[in-house]
């Protein structure tokens, strides 16, 4: 191809780019907002995970072909076009982690709850979830102070059916006693999360799957706290982690991991992260069991 033709290419990609400004309406300015806010917030997924590595292999399998078609190289040119004729496929089987996870975070927020209609929480539930919050709390306090390890996730919408089954199911009421028989060292539960499902701990040592990109987590950071890392990244549970060498209280969630609560900090951001259903709803979050702790006063 001569350099008169790629001359000719470049001018004929100019008038049709003016061509376009000259028709564009409002409108149309509003969809290119869009389309550039949802590229932003795929780019936003895949960052630092496997899939953006294959993005860059995609983008440069695109290059290619359009270099090739302006040298007029044929054999490459058929070579990548044939490859990208399938790129649909191939990007919805190798992206497949990441779509799936997309989907969650959407069913997850406060739009996906209003579109698929997901009520609040009933108040007999809100109520054992009042009482286990206290219990957790409390529990995390005299662990830390002992210096015991310590990993406790409550479910929120996302089930943890998978990592239930791989622990041992106890469906108990949570209290000081029990999380302290279960985090005591050597004993046969020790060793794993406790999962807490409806104000109840449904199961115990239980197996948390790991974090996404481990190789990028403070090499610092213990077991406890990259499982708590990446259970909080393949669900909306809330992680609660207590050190075992430092006796230091963590709370993980979507994927990020936030240290040295003290028992006030935690107590009010598992209320208002367990409730957030209610929050979601167009409710108070302390409506359901603000009624609880006024009949406690007056005890």
């Amino acid at each position: 191809m001569s350099w008169s033709s790629v001359y000719n290419t470049i001018i004929d990609f100019r008038d049709a780019f003016l061509s376009i400004l000259s028709t564009l309406e409002p409108i149309d300015l509003i969809d290119m907002a869009l389309l550039a806010y949802i590229i932003y917030l795929l780019l936003k997924l895949i960052r630092e995970t496997r899939a953006g590595q294959l993005v860059k292999g995609i983008l440069l399998l695109v290059a290619g072909y359009f270099i090739s078609r302006v040298l007029g190289l044929k054999v490459i040119k058929y070579i990548l076009e044939k490859a990208l004729g399938v790129g649909l496929i191939a990007m919805l089987v190798l992206f497949q982690p990441e779509l799936r996870r997309a989907l969650e975070k959407f069913g997850r927020t406060r739009l996906g709850v209003k579109i698929f209609g997901i009520g609040s929480m009933s108040d007999d539930i809100a109520a054992k979830w009042d009482t286990a919050i206290e219990a957790v709390c409390d529990s995390c306090v005299e662990l830390s102070a002992s210096c015991t390890g310590a990993l406790i996730v409550c479910e929120r919408q996302v089930r943890l059916g998978e990592q239930i089954e791989t622990g041992t199911i106890l469906n108990a009421v949570p209290s000081k006693e029990v999380f302290g028989n279960i985090f005591y060292p050597k004993t046969p539960l020790h060793d794993g999360a406790v999962i807490m499902r409806d104000g109840m701990i449904l199961a115990a040592a239980c197996f948390l799957p790991k974090p996404q990109n481990d190789a990028a987590i403070n090499k610092k950071l213990g077991s406890r706290h990259r499982a708590a890392i990446g259970m909080s990244e393949n669900s909306d549970a809330v992680v609660i982690v207590v050190s075992e060498e430092t006796g230091q209280i963590s709370v993980a969630m979507n994927g990020s991991l936030t240290r040295d609560f003290t028992r006030e900090k935690l107590s009010e951001l598992l209320h208002t992260e367990i409730f957030y259903e209610d929050q979601n709803a167009g409710k108070s979050p302390r409506k359901t069991f603000s009624s609880l702790f006024e009949r406690r006063k007056k005890k």
